[in-house]
């Protein structure tokens, strides 16, 4: 526990993500969220990337295509914003791939829109990935 994947910058994003949800609650677009988000990074002086590419690599270490998520926080941390009324496992297997497939180890879903507002946590190590050389 006391070892947290980046436990300080993951606590103030979920903090983050709950006062946008408090603000301006579900049913927002996926871009408006993705927006205030971005906004409240600055505000906060958190660095981050929109949509950057993320080069996916063969065994041979050749690229073999490139994935593009929501946000890369700190160069850390992969976040994906949706708006949707239910939260799916597709949703979730597009962050485990980004995650699988990448030098990040850790990443979020945040989707606005259900209920209740819903935080996915999800880690995937660099000593699981073949790709990476220690």
């Amino acid at each position: 526990m006391d070892k947290l994947l980046y436990g300080e910058l993951s606590y103030k994003l979920r903090g983050l993500f709950f006062e946008i949800r408090n603000t301006y609650g579900p049913g927002q677009k996926e871009n408006i969220y993705s927006n205030l988000l971005a906004e409240t990074l600055k505000e906060n002086k958190i660095t981050f990337e929109k949509e950057k590419l993320i080069n996916i690599y063969t065994p041979n270490e050749k690229i073999a295509g490139t994935y593009k998520p929501d946000f890369i926080i700190d160069n850390k941390i992969i976040t994906e914003i949706k708006s949707s009324r239910y939260s799916t496992r597709v949703d979730e297997k597009q962050l485990y791939y980004y995650l699988r497939n990448s030098k990040y180890e850790i990443g979020f879903l945040v989707n606005f829109s259900t209920p209740k507002l819903y935080i996915k946590r999800i880690i995937y190590t660099n000593d699981r990935k073949p790709f990476l050389k220690a």
